[in-house]
């Protein structure tokens, strides 16, 4: 329990470049990125898969260059399509194999992508240094609530070929832990209630596809953390796997209904 809390004490610094934003976030974003792809990339070598990493490492860097410059969206797209050309020069030259191709593409989605959307939130929306802490608010929440709730009232296990430790009650402690501390924010940021009880509750839910999607990588590949990097914690991927689906979940949920 110590080192669990010693370990999210140690990601203040991560959260101090959301605060500063700019120039800084948008380097911390790449920096994150590519660690958190090297991390995924690495899991699947003991399935004898080796993904083209150098691709993702690329567009990781992209997306903060995206940000500092300014590019519009049409950039992205073409450096995605110019990216999955080269994928297949590799194919086609007999390095990599379709499933090398094929996780390299789904680490370049599932890691720099989603984690942008972090950035997107500051960014486009007025608010958007407020709402970003409702990202961290339901992932963090999310996981304290789940695991207190799991110890101390669990007994029916969630999904035990994909995580045992993992209640049905820690799960509803986790969803009520977030939607509370998300209306208390709503409160003092004077947000509206209502949709901090949807975004929280729905919020939680997702948070938890994102850990259990993460445990089920791990467990495919053997594994029981993706990295060493934070004590207690694994690595980047372990901390960050619910941020990675909240993030978009977040962003499309102001975008769409406020």
């Amino acid at each position: 329990m110590v080192v669990r809390i010693i370990a999210a004490l140690a990601l203040i610094p991560l959260l101090l470049f959301v605060i500063y934003g700019g120039l800084p976030l948008y380097i911390a974003e790449a920096i994150i990125g590519i660690i958190a792809l090297d991390e995924f990339y690495k899991a699947f070598k003991s399935k004898n898969i080796q993904p083209i990493s150098i691709l993702g490492y690329l567009f990781a860097v992209y997306l903060s260059l995206k940000h500092i410059l300014n590019l519009k969206n049409e950039y992205t797209y073409v450096i995605v399509f110019l990216l999955f050309l080269v994928g297949i020069i590799y194919i086609l030259s007999g390095k990599k194999n379709i499933i090398d191709f094929s996780i390299t593409f789904i680490g370049i989605f599932y890691v720099p992508i989603f984690l942008d959307y972090i950035v997107l939130t500051i960014n486009d929306f007025k608010l958007g240094a407020i709402y970003v802490w409702l990202i961290f608010i339901i992932s963090f929440m999310t996981d304290t609530f789940a695991y207190f709730s799991g110890y101390l009232f669990g007994k029916h296990k969630l999904i035990p070929t994909i995580s045992p430790k993992k209640t049905i009650e820690g799960s509803i402690g986790g969803i009520l832990g977030s939607t509370i501390c998300c209306v208390i924010f709503g409160y003092i940021f004077k947000l509206d209630i209502p949709h901090m009880v949807l975004v929280g509750s729905i919020g939680s839910i997702v948070a938890q596809f994102g850990d259990l999607f993460a445990s089920a990588i791990k467990r495919y590949v053997g594994i029981k953390d993706y990295g060493k990097l934070i004590p207690g914690h694994g690595g980047i991927l372990d901390r960050f796997d619910s941020v990675i689906l909240v993030a978009p979940f977040v962003y499309y949920a102001i975008y769409l209904f406020i």
